[in-house]
C-alpha cells in the first residue's frame, strides 16, 4: 500500500484539488494497482483528512515539552524516525499537533516497522494534505539510512 501512497503524491502533488475517490480509484486501477491496496490507501488518506485541525488544546499546540512514546509507537518507529520527528519539530517545520498526525498515520500503516524513508513520505503526505508541501519538498532529499551529508 505504501508504494501506492508514494505514487499518489508523485502524480498529484501539483494538482490543487485531489480527484474524488471514485475517479482516483479508477486512475489507480488503470495504473496497475490492486483494488484491495487502492481501498486501503484511500482509507489511509481519508484518515488523514479526518484528523482534527483544531481539536488539540492550546497547551499542546504551543507546547515545547518532550514527547514520550508509547510502547506501540516505540515498536513501530525506530530511533532514527523518532529523531527525525524531533528534528522537524525543533526546526519549526511541524508543530506538536502535526507530529501527532504523522504518528497516527504511521501507526495506521500495515507495516510492522516504519523506516525513516517511509516516515519522510508520511510527513510529505501530511504537508501535502495541508497545502504546505511546496515549502518543504527538500525534506525528501535529506540524508537517511546512515548517509552522511558532506558540507563544503
Amino acid at each position: 500500500m505504501f508504494e501506492l501512497l508514494v505514487y499518489l503524491f508523485e502524480n498529484f502533488i501539483n494538482v490543487d484539488v485531489r480527484p474524488d475517490e471514485e475517479i482516483l480509484a479508477r486512475k489507480l486501477s488503470a495504473a496497475g494497482f490492486d483494488d484491495d491496496k487502492i481501498n486501503l490507501a484511500l482509507d489511509w488518506i481519508t484518515g488523514l483528512d479526518e484528523l482534527p485541525r483544531d481539536g488539540f488544546s492550546e497547551a499542546l499546540t504551543g507546547s515545547r515539552a518532550m514527547r514520550c512514546f508509547a510502547d506501540q509507537e516505540l515498536a513501530k518507529l525506530d530511533v532514527d524516525s523518532r529523531g527525525y520527528l524531533a528534528f522537524l519539530e525543533g526546526a519549526g517545520i511541524i508543530g506538536p499537533a502535526q507530529r501527532e498526525w504523522v504518528i497516527d498515520r504511521a501507526l495506521a500503516l500495515d507495516d510492522e516497522e516504519i523506516s525513516l524513508d517511509k516516515l519522510k513520505w508520511i510527513v510529505l503526505l501530511m504537508l501535502w494534505n495541508q497545502g504546505q508541501v511546496q515549502d518543504y519538498l527538500f525534506l525528501e532529499d535529506l540524508p537517511s539510512d546512515g548517509e552522511r551529508q558532506v558540507l563544503h
